[in-house]
């Protein structure tokens, strides 16, 4: 099968099916290829909801996740850009990695970004909780635009976030502050566009500090 190489030391095939990096190569994948990873690994234990995924594999081996959703607030999808690029917001809402091999995140980031659909309004967050600054989005070069206030949501069914499931206004739980990062992906001229209507301030990155596995 016929690949381009793009300058970074990625191939994409033809078709857009998958990214060659080295000894890895990544595409997309099911939902269900996603579970074990998001409910066995990742510290939230929860799946969001998924648009995109796709996985990073060596040696014909799934070694990492990295999804994609529709955010959940609709204040965030007009508040990052405005109302008439509120659809192209995505949240990456999950990256998880088996042993978090040295740049095995960052390689995941770059090469979904040419797997997604353009153009795209990328939004992910940094859990102070669990003491992630957000280096790798850092690495692939997001901009920061400062971090969300601790508070509290009223727990779905079975301990479920609210958003996604009826909701006990009884029970509580603490959501803590999070680290807000953007990355536009499109062209060169939507890439202008985005930053000209993006309405966060962008401020310098927060201090670095080591991570655990998750992101």
């Amino acid at each position: 099968m016929m690949n381009s190489w793009d300058g970074e030391g990625m191939a994409l095939d033809m078709f857009g099916n998958y990214v060659q990096h080295g000894k890895y190569h990544i595409t997309p994948i099911t939902y269900s290829q996603t579970e074990p990873f998001i409910l066995n690994i990742h510290y939230a234990k929860r799946m969001p909801s998924i648009t995109h995924a796709y996985g990073l594999f060596e040696n014909n081996k799934l070694m990492g996740i990295i999804t994609y959703g529709s955010p959940a607030s609709y204040t965030l999808c007009v508040g990052v850009a405005g109302r008439e690029h509120r659809h192209e917001v995505l949240e990456l809402n999950r990256l998880v990695l088996k042993n978090n091999k040295k740049n095995e995140a960052s390689i995941l980031i770059s090469s979904s970004f040419k797997l997604l659909p353009k153009p795209k309004i990328i939004v992910s967050y940094a859990d102070t909780e669990q003491e992630h600054t957000g280096v790798v989005y850092q690495a692939t070069n997001f901009i920061f635009t400062g971090t969300t206030k601790e508070r509290t949501d009223p727990l779905g069914s079975e301990g479920q976030h609210h958003r996604h499931l009826p909701s006990d206004a009884t029970q509580r739980k603490k959501r803590s502050a999070k680290h807000r990062y953007i990355y536009f992906l499109g062209s060169k001229t939507q890439r202008k566009e985005y930053k000209k209507k993006l309405k966060y301030k962008v401020k310098p990155y927060p201090q670095k500090k080591l991570e655990s596995s998750d992101l």
